[in-house]
């Protein structure tokens, strides 16, 4: 049977990649940060789990991954990571810095660990990105820094690493039902105030009709099952695509970031965040 990494496992496209995957066959080895998160996912899935305590910006932990996963790999999907939002000029610069920490940083040092038993088993890396790495959007601009950062990473492992026949490919979602979304109010009303006032103040109107927007996109989110679908595809298929846009609302803002001059689609974004 292939074996797979998949970190962020304990929830979310993480918990049902791992679940799909183990259904499909493969063993699974769950980076979970909780081990009861470990636990409650291998007595759902039955068969093809195994869970790992990971954390994977713990130097300790990640270091120890080859041992956990008993010297060989087919496959890792790198899945784990967060959302800092907020105005550019009102988020903590470290708040930054643990965003880049975690969305980039970590990816690079999870890879680092497990390349030399993807080298040889000629295996594959996908990428869980998103459309915000291909598309800005206002109050996302920390978040889409590392999603564009992870983008050119991926591209820069993908001719890298050619000479080995590992494959890497980016799946990029767009809005999916886990728990970023579901927590987006209780996630704003945390970045409203760790704001300083006078940003507060500045800010008051878009903040107003960005919450609109979060409450509209709410009710469009995709499963994160589908989401679990396209990285089963991405590591299965015998030409991986270097991208996997997921959901109907990633497609359009990809299509139009393609099809319009800067300026239209600034204009076009602009007006769509903050419809009242």
């Amino acid at each position: 049977m292939p074996s797979v990494l998949v970190t962020g496992a304990g929830r979310g496209i993480g918990r049902s990649t791992a679940l799909r995957l183990a259904e499909r066959g493969w063993t699974v080895y769950a980076g979970v940060r909780r081990v009861a998160d470990g636990e409650a996912l291998k007595e759902e899935a039955g068969r093809g789990i195994e869970p790992v305590e990971l954390d994977i910006t713990d130097n300790a932990q990640v270091a120890a991954l080859p041992d956990a996963l008993g010297g060989r790999l087919d496959a890792l999907v790198n899945n784990a990571g967060t959302v800092v939002s907020g105005p550019v000029e009102a988020v903590a610069l470290d708040e930054v810095r643990e965003q880049l920490e975690l969305n980039v940083v970590a990816q690079v040092g999870v890879t680092q660990a497990v390349l030399p038993l993807l080298r040889e088993s000629r295996g594959r890396i996908v990428f869980i990105s998103s459309v915000s790495g291909r598309v800005a959007t206002p109050f996302t601009g920390i978040y889409n820094a590392s999603k564009f950062a992870l983008e050119g990473l991926a591209d820069a492992l993908r001719m890298e690493l050619r000479e080995w026949g590992i494959r890497v490919a980016l799946v990029e979602p767009g809005s999916i039902d886990t728990d970023i979304w579901r927590r987006a109010q209780e996630t704003a009303d945390e970045a409203e105030a760790r704001m300083r006032p006078e940003h507060r103040g500045l800010y008051s109107d878009q903040i107003a009709s960005m919450r609109k927007t979060v409450a509209r996109v709410q009710k469009q989110t995709s499963p994160p099952e589908k989401v679990a679908a396209v990285v089963e595809r991405a590591l299965t298929s015998t030409r991986p695509r270097a991208r996997y846009l997921v959901g109907p609302d990633a497609r359009v803002q990809a299509a139009l970031r393609a099809a319009l001059p800067t300026p239209a689609f600034d204009a076009a974004i602009t007006r769509l965040t903050n419809r009242s």
